[in-house]
């Protein structure tokens, strides 16, 4: 990986009290002049870059929009999405059921709106999760070395020998089918790929010189790590994070399906799909069309979003485009 020096500037400041090392954030206002965007706001910078990468603009647009859905869901519906009226049950769509009914007479269109809120909840929970305690990892395994970082990079060759979804379905069916539980399940499998980064990260910086001058001036191995080396780590975290949104919402989708996710009464995509896939894909095709494509809909966002950001925020892809 390159140094920091190829994506932020150092600037150390000496003083008679001691020496404060600063990582200066990135400015991409030179990156915007070279490319003749003569900018002037945030949203002049806003609108060049949806043009540069218009592929990730879409993808915003999509994750902003399920999140509104999830925000608004007691507003934008009319039915209760746990009701049923076996009158209607497997009603084809129509005005008052815009996505039809199930074959418990529950409005398809209210849950696959409440559906969001469940699947988003365990894709941004995990997600922080799994980021956070990769982080922790990472930056020990990196910053002590020695028989502890041989220890921990064992136990992370463990789990990464093993499938991210074989690795859910075991940690769910240990822990329960719960919201909070599908969140640990998900978060564990994202560990290794994350602590990784972050040791990488952290082997090349801890000798860097600006490390060194804050270590000589007496700084904790810990306040050095989480003020001057974490700073450099979050670029590739970032796109980490999102693009594994996509991840976890196909994971938990997959839990769901096998029983082994978020239970009733909450309302889930995956749950949806194993409840009419396999009697009522014929007759009632919109019970899997509908949830179906809220899956895919979000997975091709969050990926859309994720590879643009990876360009954005990796200079040599900058350089490149």
């Amino acid at each position: 990986m390159n140094a920091p020096a190829d994506t932020r500037s150092v600037a150390a400041v000496a003083s008679t009290e001691g020496i404060d090392v600063r990582i200066a954030p990135e400015d991409f206002h030179a990156d915007l002049e070279r490319a003749g965007a003569h900018v002037k706001s945030k949203w002049g910078m806003a609108w060049f870059l949806a043009r540069r990468y218009p592929l990730g603009a879409v993808g915003l647009a999509i994750v902003v929009m399920f999140i509104a859905v999830a925000v608004l869901a007691p507003y934008i519906t009319r039915h209760d999405p746990l009701s049923t009226h076996p009158n209607i049950s497997l009603q084809t769509p129509s005005a008052e059921h815009p996505m039809g009914a199930d074959f418990m007479g529950r409005d398809l269109y209210s849950r696959v709106i409440y559906g969001a809120r469940t699947s988003l909840a365990v894709a941004f929970g995990a997600t922080a999760l799994g980021v956070a305690l990769g982080v922790l990892i990472g930056l020990t395994s990196g910053f002590l070395g020695g028989a502890v970082d041989l220890t921990i990079q064992r136990f992370i060759d463990m789990l990464q020998s093993l499938p991210t979804l074989i690795l859910a379905m075991a940690m769910a069916a240990a822990l329960g089918p719960s919201l909070t539980n599908t969140i640990i399940a998900i978060a564990i499998p994202k560990l290794p790929s994350i602590a990784r980064v972050v040791r990488a990260n952290t082997l090349s910086l801890r000798e860097m010189p600006f490390v060194e001058a804050a270590r000589a001036m007496g700084m904790s191995e810990w306040r050095i790590a989480l003020r001057h080396v974490l700073p450099n780590t979050l670029a590739p975290l970032i796109v980490l994070a999102t693009a594994g949104l996509g991840t976890a919402i196909l994971v938990e989708a997959s839990l769901s399906f096998l029983g082994l996710g978020v239970p009733e009464p909450h309302p889930s995509w995956g749950r949806m799909l194993s409840e009419s896939a396999a009697e009522y894909v014929r007759t009632a095709p919109w019970l899997v069309i509908f949830p179906g494509a809220a899956i895919t809909l979000a997975v091709f966002g969050t990926n859309l979003l994720g590879d643009a950001l990876r360009d954005l925020l990796d200079p040599r892809q900058r350089t490149s485009n």
